[in-house]
């Protein structure tokens, strides 16, 4: 692969991964521990990832516990937990915290599969725009004459092949995460 090209294969795979830790973080009616993923909890005046202030288990299908390591962590991880957008309730018994997920409902489910198309979307959109800066940048190297325009013609389509991988990508994520959510 062309050094030039590269660069922008390696943007658009971060574009995929980043969709792809996005979708994680959609509860698709069972549950999921990524969910907690991005939740920090205040331990000590210092905002720190869940998982390092307790244990993290999935018992049943629908819900989450979390044992906490200190018995003092309980009431702030209830507060970060409600300050989140998870929208769940934690209860606790003084010694775990359980998270019960609700059946999604049809109509919820439904608005959870547009969310996800419409973050599918965006990472088409984000792939292609790193395709159009790639192919402006080829087009700049051909003006300085460093490159022929048989070079530049082969990176485009380069660039496109890549390009048509990561929206196949893409695509695929989006339609793995819709049938998640609409399996009841």
């Amino acid at each position: 692969m062309n050094e030039n090209v590269k660069a922008f294969d390696e943007k658009m795979k971060k574009t995929c991964e980043h969709l792809n830790a996005d979708l994680v973080t959609i509860r698709a009616g069972r549950a999921n521990p990524h969910i907690l993923d991005k939740l920090a909890v205040d331990y000590y005046g210092t905002p720190t990832p869940l998982q390092q202030v307790g244990n993290i288990s999935v018992p049943e299908a629908r819900m989450i516990q979390i044992a906490p390591w200190e018995k003092s962590m309980i009431k702030p991880i209830e507060k970060a937990i409600l300050a989140s957008d998870i929208g769940i309730t934690p209860s606790n018994d003084g010694s775990v915290i359980r998270l019960v997920f609700p059946e999604l409902t049809e109509e919820r489910r439904k608005e959870l599969v547009k969310d996800v198309k419409k973050k599918g979307e965006d990472a088409k959109v984000a792939v292609r725009n790193i395709r159009r800066d790639g192919n402006d940048a080829f087009k700049k190297l051909s003006k300085t004459g460093e490159i022929s325009e048989d070079e530049i013609k082969d990176m485009e389509d380069e660039l496109q092949k890549i390009t048509d991988k990561y929206i196949k990508e893409v695509d695929a994520m989006v339609e793995d995460k819709s049938k998640e959510i609409m399996t009841v």
